[in-house]
């Protein structure tokens, strides 16, 4: 109880405290005369305090899995919470090229850093170099719009718009007003209060961790990288409800960067990260995955759309259970997590997969089934790989589909590997319920009686055999099948 107490009170302390840090900042970065992009930088180092401090703590009390954890988990947290709720809210947040080659080029080199030095192929000490030296350049081009750097004049007109793009509209999301000695004092004081708060953070979670068996990957890379990342992740939403695209790019890709580098490579780099361990490297893999695979949708498309930030929330999702897979699997069961990783990745592609286009006229973008969807064709089967509409605007039948039975898998790959210490059998039902949302009744027969058959298998490794437990599971498994199933023949019916 006490530790749930220490853990709670921690987390409230640091992350309102933060927000107190990064106001005075602000006012601070004013009166030096800071810009507008290097005031976004103040702003998320304050901002990722609590993060950086937590991971501190931990690797100064040997505690690597923990500490790695929270800095990589936050980081793929922040991709999540910050782009992907930010693009479901907004609708869509629209960005020009340069601005992610400007930020998206900063991120993937400390991202490739943070690979080497995590997988152990490069030394920490080397890694903080080489950070700090990108961190130092993007900082200088910040600051004088690349005017000092001896670049070619079209290189040079080049970075001048891209940063005043981004300075456009941070100035319009930072607005601090010009701070005094108050402020400094102020912000001072916060510091140490947030310092205090996030370790106090660290150890009440590490304790309640220990108290009830969860892994030390879990504690980091789950828990506490999700509490501390949610000062970025409310003001993120805030930016792109208001249609600031490019802050909201800025202040996702430099917290992530600045936490690589703060709160992973220079503490490693004197208090040593640990022997490379298949844990670090699945979380790292994610974070640097991830943060390729947004960069590059929003490069192709301008942008991140509702779909895409769907596909984002469906990667964190798969991040999630990946995660729970390396904590709970046996040694031997390194297969399973890569298994389930794949799964994952499908599940992000199919939802990434460019959609049908849109039918002349159709202003919300819904895709009309075809004269010859449902018909037979060249004497075939109905042509049941045409486009049709699903309930959820802007996806197919077809991929909603897909993403019900990965899901579904994906479930059952995690109950199979934490054996019998967590039984999930009861989570095989999202999958008919995404099924029911195609408003198709072959893929929600299909996608129930696939749930219902890893419902039986799921009782040998959660060993409930064919117990009260296991039937009761298959039971409810199964009535949401037919419900789902039922629902859909009805809809597909009457569409």
């Amino acid at each position: 109880m006490l530790a749930i107490v220490t853990f709670a009170a921690g987390a409230a302390v640091s992350l309102l405290t933060s927000w107190l840090l990064v106001s005075r900042l602000e006012r601070i970065g004013d009166r030096l005369g800071l810009s507008e992009a290097l005031l976004g930088i103040v702003a998320a180092l304050a901002a990722d305090a609590p993060e950086i401090t937590a991971a501190i703590v931990a690797l100064t009390s040997h505690q690597q899995r923990i500490g790695a954890g929270v800095v990589l988990g936050s980081n793929v947290f922040n991709l999540a919470a910050l782009l992907g709720v930010g693009a479901v809210v907004a609708g869509q947040i629209g960005l020009h090229r340069r601005v992610i080659a400007f930020s998206g080029t900063v991120a993937l080199l400390v991202a490739m850093v943070c690979v080497l030095v995590v997988g152990g192929a490069l030394p920490s000490m080397a890694g903080l170099l080489l950070a700090a030296a990108v961190i130092a350049l993007y900082v200088v081009v910040l600051g004088t719009g690349g005017k000092g750097l001896r670049l070619p004049m079209p290189w040079r007109a080049w970075l001048r718009s891209a940063v005043a793009e981004e300075q456009l509209e941070l100035e319009e999301a930072i607005q601090p007003q010009r701070g005094g000695w108050l402020d400094a004092a102020t912000a001072v004081a916060a510091l140490v209060v947030v310092i205090i708060a996030s370790i106090t953070m660290e150890r009440g979670a590490s304790s309640l961790g220990k108290s009830l068996s969860v892994p030390e990957i879990i504690t980091g890379g789950l828990v506490l990288a999700a509490v501390t990342s949610l000062p970025n992740a409310v003001a993120a939403i805030y930016l792109a409800s208001r249609g600031r695209a490019a802050a909201t790019l800025s202040t996702a890709l430099n917290s992530n960067t600045l936490n690589v580098a703060a709160g992973l490579l220079l503490p490693g780099a004197f208090l040593g990260l640990g022997a490379p361990s298949g844990q670090s490297r699945l979380v790292t893999g994610w974070y640097a995955g991830l943060t390729l695979a947004v960069l590059a949708l929003a490069w192709r498309h301008q942008g991140l759309s509702r779909r895409h930030g769907a596909a984002v929330l469906t990667a964190y999702a798969g991040f999630t259970s990946s995660v729970i897979i390396s904590g709970y699997a046996a040694p031997g069961g390194n297969a399973l997590i890569i298994g389930l990783s794949v799964l994952s990745a499908l599940a992000l592609g199919a939802a990434m997969a460019p959609g049908a286009r849109r039918a002349h006229g159709d202003v919300h973008g819904l895709v009309k089934p075809s004269a010859n969807c449902g018909k037979p064709r060249s004497g075939r089967p109905a042509d049941t790989a045409c486009r049709r509409p699903s309930l959820l605007p802007g996806w197919t039948a077809r991929r909603l589909w897909a993403v019900g039975m990965i899901a579904t898998s994906a479930v059952a790959a995690v109950d199979a590997a934490t054996g019998p210490r967590v039984v999930l059998i009861g989570l095989l039902i999202v999958g008919p319920c995404i099924a029911l949302l195609t408003g198709w009744w072959l893929p929600a027969t299909i996608t129930g009686v696939w749930a219902c058959g890893l419902a039986v298998l799921l009782g040998l490794p959660d060993g409930i055999w064919v117990t009260g437990t296991h039937l009761a599971f298959i039971s409810a498994t199964a009535i949401v099948a037919v419900a789902a199933a039922a629902g859909a023949a009805l809809i597909d019916s009457r569409a």
